[in-house]
């Protein structure tokens, strides 16, 4: 904890040294409890750096009216928006144009390019797990050079984003149509997360061929 302590404060310090103005006075300001809490629940164990992570990130909203985002995440192929959000400003003391406005702004920050990712405060300080689990997740999709693989490995991480996205048993016609390959290899490849405990096969009506690959606990993690 003494290493986070002391690199949280560096980071901090880095940006407040690189602004001026409101930029500087919205980080004194808005960098509070959730937002450390964020870094050191879930940023810190799951990076190790803050390298590329900005506090307090000022973009436009569709009126041209700045916005400050608890972080961005910005390298040259990742524009990351991530919002820590508690149940009490953004959801029991927001009226009907608020709510409006983050619509609009989030819609409009994902025209620009940006993905954002949201977590409850609730999460990131009793679940922090789910939420390092669900930000690996998102991460991954643009970092598969953060832990080299093979090309089998990068197939089968797909299988599971896959099986995911569709959240009923796999086919193998799923796997070819998704990944672009032949039927034996589509093939191969589920038996392979099923040896790694990753998938179970499901045999069809007379219990003689395996039809479908059902996703088991424990493979989201990989991701």
């Amino acid at each position: 904890m003494r290493d986070f302590e002391t690199a949280h404060t560096a980071f901090l310090e880095h940006h407040l040294q690189m602004r001026t103005g409101e930029r500087r006075g919205r980080l004194e300001r808005g960098h509070r409890e959730a937002e450390k809490l964020f870094c050191a629940n879930v940023w810190w164990p799951l990076r190790g750096n803050f390298a590329d992570l900005h506090p307090e990130y000022e973009v436009l909203d569709w009126r041209g009216l700045s916005y400050f985002c608890d972080f961005a995440y910005m390298t040259w192929h990742v524009k990351l928006i991530i919002e820590i959000k508690g149940f009490g400003p953004h959801v029991r003391d927001m009226d009907r144009q608020k709510y409006c406005y983050e619509l609009n702004r989030e819609t409009f920050l994902t025209a620009l390019g940006y993905q954002v990712v949201s977590f409850a405060y609730d999460d990131v300080a009793q679940r922090p797990e789910l939420c390092m689990t669900l930000l690996r997740m998102v991460l991954s999709r643009y970092q598969p050079e953060a832990s080299p693989v093979s090309i089998n490995n990068v197939a089968e991480r797909e299988i599971i984003r896959l099986a995911c996205m569709l959240g009923r048993p796999l086919r193998p016609i799923d796997v070819e149509t998704h990944l672009g390959i032949n039927h034996r290899t589509a093939v191969r490849l589920l038996h392979s997360l099923c040896t790694k405990g990753l998938l179970s096969s499901l045999t069809g009506a007379e219990g003689k061929h395996v039809v479908k690959y059902e996703l088991l606990p424990g493979a989201i993690k990989l991701l």
